[in-house]
């Protein structure tokens, strides 16, 4: 099969959800068998997220081979059950970044720097480089009419004049708002948003409509006529009780076939069975528990938005509704808890906090799970003695030792986890302690669980973390 290319765009405002866009639609394609392949494009200057705030970007989120990228990506890896590497996430910082390395090194013979075409050439190149007959799917981040993601639109354009646009979709994103004090819904801001794009030489080939009810039928017309599209190519994305949803309420707007039929592919009947079934589960717990979720940015929910899935999907398997109180130095009620998670966080002020957390939890006996910085915590709130912290991102070997919880939860001693930091735990009576320092747990507890790795990254909604399940486990007896 030729390679085809999807390229999502959003518009009107951000947060209308394009990295569940992609997500739910890799999914749809590799339900129909297709070998799908997932990035995004920032437009933003940072060459990574890794260092960026997550109270203005959100959580980082760390691949097997070690990058630190956007949160979208691991929406992607939930939903597609496709683990991700560091090409899947760009920025124009790397692009910028490449182009100066190559410069200096003589790539260019002295050539005049140009945005066109030595920025969007560098640019093509990395939306290429997965290719070999997948179907690519492009997240253009920010909003159409910012000024930093011009040389991303600009690149995504030829590369439609390049392969042929038979070849390439193009999906929009855009707001349908509805005002509550005139009570009708607007299709204006779409159409400045298409207006935009196609100042741009892009015309979307199918508009994914956000609005918080049913879009009427004579509106998706409105919509279609004004944006040049076909009526059946306005998919409309309404609220869902869960994000898992998502993708079921495009199959039923017919999302993948409409792009399957526009790319020349194969109209195959997908296989959702166990989408579907775990969609019910998420829908018809049968009970619930309050898990604490402590941390220093809790002020905004993405920066832990992996361990907010993660312990999303063991709910759902252990057929729990979870619900998560947001705990944070301003408001610091550990009371009423059934579990606690302790995640990352820097600074004096968490750092009490989380202190009070861990000690809190080991003497209550609620159920405790420390993660990074929630287990180096735990440790020192206890006494125990730990070593400075030094650099380790990626994928890496853990040994646990036997018969420890960790270990009953994974089933087996070795197992392979995700890290973005490590320290050495030198001294902790009454503990547990792995010989790689990698976990910890408390021998006087029924079940406080300490990593220094991040098992939420490779939480899945199909199959959830192993410890993330084991901890909701406790956590029901401990209701």
């Amino acid at each position: 099969m030729q390679t085809k290319y999807v390229f999502v765009t959003g518009g009107v405002v951000s947060g209308l959800g394009k990295g569940i866009t992609v997500a739910s639609l890799g999914r749809l394609l590799k339900a129909r068998g297709y070998k799908v392949v997932t990035q995004k494009f920032d437009p933003y200057i940072n060459v990574d997220p890794g260092k960026l705030n997550p109270l203005e970007h959100g959580e980082v989120f760390v691949t097997d081979d070690g990058a630190e990228t956007d949160l979208d990506l691991g929406h992607y890896e939930r939903f597609i059950d496709e683990s991700l590497t560091e090409n899947s996430g760009m920025t124009m910082g790397k692009i910028y970044r490449s182009v100066l390395n190559k410069e200096h090194d003589g790539y260019y013979k002295g050539a005049t720097l140009q945005v066109i075409p030595h920025i969007t050439n560098e640019i093509k190149e990395r939306i290429r480089k997965p290719a070999n007959g997948n179907i690519v799917i492009t997240e253009v981040g920010g909003t159409v009419g910012d000024i930093e993601s011009l040389p991303i639109l600009e690149a995504i354009r030829q590369i439609a004049h390049d392969v042929g646009r038979e070849n390439v979709v193009f999906v929009h994103i855009t707001l349908v708002p509805y005002l509550d004090y005139i009570g009708e819904m607007k299709t204006k801001p779409t159409q400045h948003s298409v207006s935009d794009l196609l100042s741009r030489g892009i015309q979307p080939d199918i508009i994914v409509c956000r609005s918080d009810r049913l879009i009427p039928v004579e509106m998706r017309e409105k919509l279609a006529l004004f944006c040049n599209v076909e009526a059946r190519c306005i998919i409309q994305n309404i609220n869902a009780d869960s994000i898992y949803e998502v993708p079921l309420l495009f199959e039923d707007e017919g999302f993948a076939d409409t792009l399957c039929t526009k790319l020349g592919l194969k109209p195959i009947e997908p296989d959702l069975r166990q989408w579907r079934a775990l969609v019910d589960k998420c829908k018809s717990p049968k009970s619930t528990a309050e898990i604490g979720l402590v941390g220093q940015y809790t002020e905004l929910r993405d920066a832990y938005l992996s361990i907010a899935e993660a312990l999303s999907h063991a709910g759902i398997h252990q057929e729990v509704q979870l619900n998560i109180r947001w705990i944070s130095d301003k408001d610091e009620d550990l009371s009423n808890l059934n579990g606690i998670v302790l995640a990352d966080g820097i600074g004096e002020e968490c750092s009490q906090l989380m202190l009070k957390t861990a000690d809190y939890a080991r003497k209550s006996k609620i159920p405790f799970l420390g993660i990074a910085c929630g287990m180096h915590s735990a440790l020192l709130a206890s006494g125990a003695k730990v070593s400075a912290i030094s650099q380790r991102k990626g994928s890496a070997t853990c040994q646990l030792p036997e018969g420890s919880k960790a270990q009953q939860a994974y089933g087996k001693l070795t197992i392979e986890e995700r890290f973005r930091n490590h320290f050495k735990v030198e001294e902790a009576k009454g503990w547990l302690v792995s010989e790689d320092s990698a976990m910890a747990e408390l021998n006087d507890h029924p079940w406080y669980v300490c990593v220094q790795f991040h098992p939420e990254y490779k939480s899945r909604v199909t199959r959830p973390s192993p410890l993330f399940e084991s901890f909701i486990k406790e956590v029901k007896n401990h209701e």
